[in-house]
């Protein structure tokens, strides 16, 4: 910029001595000064092109955008300011995340600013309007100023990813990162919007669960459901009943050395997603997927005889013994433990597939398992089968498979949380050239992902049945971090987006419009996305 100012003064005072020599050339002396404006507004960052934040990459849309078409510049200095203790996670946060993409020195300040080129404001406002409920969120872009605000700190954090996708993949030349103005007024349709990581197929460790974690929260996600015990392994450390992890959790599918969460690192997972304003939704699936706990104590099995440790992928051949009360007291002692140190508000007891269990024996202890997680002051998730018995207060039936299922947890007055397996199961190939994943459900490229709509799936399940969207991913074919993001990304853009964005806001031309430029962040961050062929991407 120094350059191409000097360059600009020395063409200034060239021509003011050329046009003394040129008396009869008077009207042409206005030339320098027309040259000048020209150049001027060309090459400087102060007269910039008008920007439109309605065109931002966006995902998920948020419910309103007006834009000012001016522009505010993060640079080096600029201030993160807060108020309250409360706000200095968030504003640590947004430094960091700042920082990490565009290497500049960010200011976090509590008080009255006192330095800085610019003013990223986060704020608590007790007295906001607030039809939205805690979630809803007003992020405003001024020349010199961002103000975000909400009522609650989730608010506030769902408002930084927000600000997070404005930012642009470079800098100018001077190293400003260039935000289009506006005000963005945002409210998620749904409160619950999950995914979920199968740890017992193929077991994940603290890293990758955190990784994993931070990928779902920019996607606006705020469950993580974890399956944490079946047939191939138990992955949670129980106090009371040591060997369902020294034993149940010794292997995995293809008879790798699988293992388990200690009761500590559990907490640690849960401390991770409680500051990306997640919650953690344990699952101990029964009574079938249980063979890993079958073969961890004899005296679960009806036999009294223990079976070998399961590698494969067959699914309903294994149940608890639920005629003997010692399956009650390890069923109490397990939700006892885990609902311990689980502050959210969900327990999930699985149910599904209990192919070798009798109907007669599975509704008995559907409802007594109901009771036991209510007596430690959780609420039941269960996968549809679940509504085959009297569900309790609260309760809420998981739509997988059979919609017949989901209308009868309806029937009961129950919530149904989404996950139609031919539509969100993120384990599912997205075309018969993909080489991880099954395809028993349906082969789900990213426009199927997309469109579908959630108050219409299943005839006589309304807006107001639904408790959320949830995401599954199942690895029984899934090893690794990258093929994680590999098959979840994507796709869960797409479902996070329905579960987020206002019904009329949906459309595939738009969303794929915006994420072929999204995509740019998702390299930053290093994701292993698919590049869908149905996105022309950049």
């Amino acid at each position: 910029m120094r350059n191409q100012t000097l360059l600009l003064i020395t063409i200034a005072r060239s021509w003011k001595a050329l046009s003394k020599c040129l008396p009869t050339y008077n009207h042409l002396k206005n030339l320098p000064f027309l040259l000048f404006a020209t150049l001027l507004v060309l090459t400087s960052c102060k007269k910039p092109a008008p920007t439109d934040l309605s065109k931002a990459a966006l995902i998920p849309f948020p419910k309103s955008i007006f834009p000012t078409h001016e522009r505010f510049c993060l640079q080096k200095g600029t201030v993160i300011h807060v108020w309250e203790d409360d706000m200095m996670p968030l504003a640590e946060y947004l430094e960091e995340m700042l920082e990490a993409t565009t290497q500049l020195d960010i200011i976090v300040e509590k008080g009255d600013v006192t330095r800085g080129t610019g003013h990223i404001y986060l704020e608590l406002m007790d007295d906001y309007i607030n039809e939205e409920g805690p979630a809803f969120y007003e992020l405003s872009i001024k020349n010199k100023k961002v103000h975000l605000m909400s009522k609650s700190p989730a608010g506030v954090f769902w408002g930084i990813q927000t600000l997070l996708q404005l930012l642009p993949t470079s800098a100018t030349e001077d190293n400003h990162w260039v935000i289009a103005s506006g005000v963005i007024d945002d409210a998620p349709l749904y409160d619950y919007r999950g995914a979920m990581l199968d740890v017992s197929r193929h077991f994940f460790g603290l890293a990758d669960v955190k990784r994993f974690i931070d990928l779902i929260a920019l996607c606006k996600i705020n469950y993580l459901h974890l399956h944490l015990a079946d047939d191939q392994g138990w992955r949670i450390e129980i106090k009371s009943w040591p060997n369902l992890t020294t034993h149940g959790g010794s292997t995995q599918v293809g008879g790798g050395p699988g293992g388990y969460y200690t009761q500590e690192d559990y907490r640690e997972i849960v401390r991770y997603a409680e500051s990306r304003y997640i919650t953690i939704v344990p699952e101990i699936d029964m009574p079938g997927h249980t063979n890993a706990a079958l073969a961890s104590y004899p005296e679960l099995n009806c036999n009294g005889l223990a079976p070998e440790l399961y590698t494969g992928t067959k699914v309903g051949f294994s149940t608890l013994c639920t005629d003997k009360e010692i399956v009650y007291q390890f069923v109490d002692d397990v939700v006892r433990e885990i609902a311990a140190i689980t502050p959210g508000p969900y327990f999930h007891i699985g149910g599904d597939e209990s192919h070798v269990t009798a109907l007669e024996d599975y509704i008995p202890f559907i409802e007594r398992v109901q009771d036991i997680v209510i007596k430690y002051k959780k609420k039941v998730i269960g996968w549809d089968e679940i509504s085959h018995a009297q569900l309790r207060d609260d309760g809420v039936v998981q739509y997988w498979a059979r919609t017949e299922n989901a209308l009868r947890g309806v029937a009961q007055d129950k919530k149904v949380l989404l996950s139609p397996a031919h539509k969100v199961y993120l384990d599912m190939q997205y075309d018969s050239t993909t080489q991880l994943g099954l395809h028993w459900a349906a082969y789900i490229e990213l426009d199927s992902a997309y469109l579908w709509s959630p108050e219409t799936l299943v005839p006589g399940i309304g807006k107001e049945n639904i408790l959320g969207i949830e995401s599954p991913l199942w690895t029984e074919t899934i090893t690794t971090m990258d093929e994680i993001e590999y098959m979840v990304f994507p796709r869960l853009l797409a479902h996070a987006e329905l579960g987020w964005s206002p019904i009329e806001a949906r459309n595939w031309a738009h969303f794929a419009d915006r994420l072929k430029r999204y995509a740019g962040h998702l390299k930053q961050l290093k994701v292993d996305y698919y590049p869908s062929p149905v996105v022309e991407w950049e």
